[in-house]
């Protein structure tokens, strides 16, 4: 199982990264993907995205962003957010995404761009603010945010992906095999009710299969390369 970080935002963050995710893997299909929502401190200034744009814009320099550490979806979206806004607030890194949440919740950081479901409840409860959806339909865990297309910020649209890959050099008609068998799982009752539960959504017929997964991993590297190295950001 590979995902947006390790077959994406990879070839960037790692300088001698020992392979190419585009070039070493049979790519089998995409699995999921699980929309990111904005959020803030509770007492944020802004009422709505638009509000938080222009409060943003203003008062950069004043912004903390949460993340669960350099490479991290956490860590990687904000950069493409602040890309979108044109500012550089500070990055302030945690171990893990649950501690940059507490952070959050306790109004250390004034905003954190994470998973659906690691911040659901604690939209529910109030104790933080959420202004938009990264995803281009809404989610049924938080079902009164808009996406941020309809927030105003139609151009923030980043899902992290989890997909299946085998190695370099696997018989075809045993990828087939493979392929044909997450097709089936994918449409399995149980199984999408499971990845439900988990704020995942499963991808529709259109984006399954080998020939989408490879066009994928493609544009993510083209999409997030300019974007990680303008942050001037590598591991090891």
């Amino acid at each position: 199982m590979g995902h947006i970080g390790t077959h994406a935002f990879s070839v960037s963050l790692y300088p001698k990264l020992a392979y190419k995710p585009d070039v070493d893997f049979e790519p089998i299909g995409l699995v999921f993907h699980q929309p990111t929502v904005i959020v803030a401190r509770k007492d944020f200034p802004a009422k709505d995205l638009k509000e938080f744009i222009g409060y943003a814009k203003a008062n950069a320099e004043k912004l903390n962003v949460g993340h669960a550490g350099v490479g991290s979806i956490t860590f990687t979206l904000p950069l493409l957010l602040n890309s979108l806004l044109g500012i550089k607030p500070t990055m302030v890194p945690f171990n893990g995404g649950a501690p940059a949440t507490n952070a959050l919740v306790g109004g250390q950081v004034d905003y954190i761009v994470t998973g659906i479901t690691d911040i659901g409840q604690q939209v529910q409860t109030g104790t933080i603010k959420a202004y938009a959806v990264v995803a281009t339909e809404r989610h049924p865990i938080l079902p009164n945010v808009p996406t941020t297309i309809e927030a105003g910020l139609p151009e923030f649209q980043a899902l992290p992906w989890w997909a299946l890959f085998a190695p370099k050099g696997v018989p075809q008609p045993i990828l087939d095999a493979l392929t044909d068998a997450l097709d089936k799982a994918l449409d399995d009752e149980q199984v999408r009710k499971r990845f439900s539960d988990l704020g995942g959504v499963i991808p529709g017929k259109e984006r399954r299969g080998q020939q989408p997964l490879a066009a994928l991993v493609k544009s993510e590297i083209a999409r997030w390369t300019p974007i990680i190295k303008a942050a001037n950001v590598t591991i090891g």
